[in-house]
């Protein structure tokens, strides 16, 4: 029997170690969610609502312990407090559009004919959910996909599988039954093989370009919906005439946070030449500041990272960087706890886009910094990578952000902020980031089919 283990990222040690489903046990847990589905479908839509938001409610009663296990899963440091905020915030948002967002949208309703387009569930849903925000996340889809009557299977990454866990206990205590939804433990093979059967109405994926791939070749001929966040380079451009303490507050958190672990995190900065070293200078000394070590500390403002390979590879990176020219502005001093999954935060200047530091996703608390002459050069550098989920902008004039941000390759333009993800607008990307669309009326569109009634009344 196959198991799956969950290494903390703090110390080595095994947090949780499950066995993998079997093929037939998979097979089996896949009948289960679709002859449940229908009857879920059937019930009212307000009822679905009341039931999944008070699973949210569940989840947010167990916040205390919730907290510390995230901690010892992928190393986000306690004093943060966990991810109920947004995880509600969401939740809270898709069931209050849900009736609009599901709504048949009627053409006609005349004493000849009845012609409308209802929203459909497409039945069992797949969510492969991340290890980063875990809860945030896989409430993206789940919430919606429940909402809308579908049944859910989530398979959650080995690195945070008791996350599964606690949304299945807190789910299944707010009355929704537990073959609507499923937590599963699979390994990459089965989760390929149900795919290829068919097993699924849709499959919702966020993880790695590779793993998204995966899952495309998985469902190939089958025609089942797929939707796809994958990787990230998100780029931030402060102009001329911008707020320059808010611009370097928030593009460097926006880089730091998390380990530098965010899906819509800042990987690359560019700057106008005339604000550069002063914005260089500010971010050097917030960086100076953050506090690396064992994130059940509260005083520990930046812990591991999930893993010491992911730690591994953003240190590669930057290796390269400066051999290649960069500057680090980071001293080793100021952060002896580096080493294993234990990475020490790093600025980098003098850097270019022949470095794999500016162009491959790093994951991981490291940014590089440019100066930029003009929008044009800016404009170019963002559009010169291969994602495209976020770009921070940072000025006064919110025409020339809209006229900017037209032309930049990317699935969010964000003004004056970064790195956040707001329910009410599409979460989409382009390029290698990915397809398809969660949150929003969009992600309900997504999570259901359109069904076409054209009815001729008897005369």
């Amino acid at each position: 029997m196959k198991t799956i283990k969950c290494i903390s990222p703090i110390d080595g040690s095994v947090v949780v170690e499950r066995p993998a489903l079997s093929a037939d046990a998979a097979a089996q847990t896949v009948a289960r969610g679709k002859a449940a589905q229908k009857a879920w479908a059937a019930r009212p839509l307000s009822e679905r609502i009341a039931l999944v938001m008070k699973g949210v409610e569940n989840v947010g009663a167990m916040n205390d312990d919730i907290v510390p296990e995230l901690a010892r899963q992928m190393g986000r440091p306690v004093r943060y407090g966990g991810e109920f905020g947004g995880f509600n915030e969401r939740a809270q948002h898709m069931a209050q559009i849900a009736e609009q967002a599901l709504a048949p949208m009627v053409l006609e309703d005349s004493a000849a004919f009845k012609r409308y387009i209802a929203r459909e569930a497409h039945g069992l849903v797949l969510v492969i959910a991340p290890w980063n925000y875990p809860f945030m996340t896989a409430i993206n889809t789940v919430a919606p996909a429940l909402i809308a009557g579908n049944s859910v299977m989530l398979k959650h990454a080995s690195q945070t599988l008791l996350v599964g866990e606690r949304l299945a206990q807190a789910f299944h205590a707010a009355g929704i039954p537990e073959d609507v939804f499923q937590n599963v433990v699979l390994d990459h093979d089965t989760t390929s093989d149900l795919i290829a059967a068919r097993s699924f109405g849709f499959v919702n994926f966020t993880g790695s370009v590779g793993g998204g791939k995966a899952i495309e070749r998985a469902a190939a001929g089958t025609f089942t919906g797929v939707g796809l966040e994958l990787g990230g380079k998100d780029p931030g451009y402060v102009m001329e005439d911008a707020d320059l303490d808010a611009a370097v507050d928030t593009l460097i958190d926006a880089a730091m946070f998390n380990s530098g672990q965010c899906c819509c995190g800042i990987e690359r900065i560019y700057v106008v030449e005339s604000l550069f070293d002063a914005f260089v200078e500010k971010a050097v000394k917030i960086v100076n500041g953050y506090k690396l070590g064992d994130p059940m500390n509260p005083e520990t403002t930046l812990g591991p990272m999930a893993q010491a390979r992911f730690a591994d590879n953003v240190r590669a990176q930057t290796s390269e960087a400066v051999a290649a020219g960069a500057t680090p502005l980071i001293d080793p001093a100021l952060f002896p706890q580096d080493g294993g999954a234990y990475l020490m935060p790093q600025i980098l200047v003098n850097v270019t886009h022949d470095m794999r530091v500016m162009r491959e996703e790093s994951f991981g608390p490291v940014v590089g910094i440019m100066p930029v002459k003009d929008d044009a050069e800016a404009l170019a550098l963002m559009n010169d990578s291969d994602y495209g989920l976020t770009a921070s902008l940072w000025t006064a004039d919110v025409a020339r952000a809209e006229a900017l941000g037209a032309q930049i390759e990317t699935g969010t333009v964000f003004l004056n902020r970064a790195d956040y993800l707001d329910p009410g607008l599409c979460w989409t990307g382009c390029k290698d980031t990915g397809r398809g669309g969660g949150l929003s009326i969009i992600g309900y569109h997504n999570l259901t089919r359109p069904k076409s009634y054209h009815l001729r009344k008897q005369q």
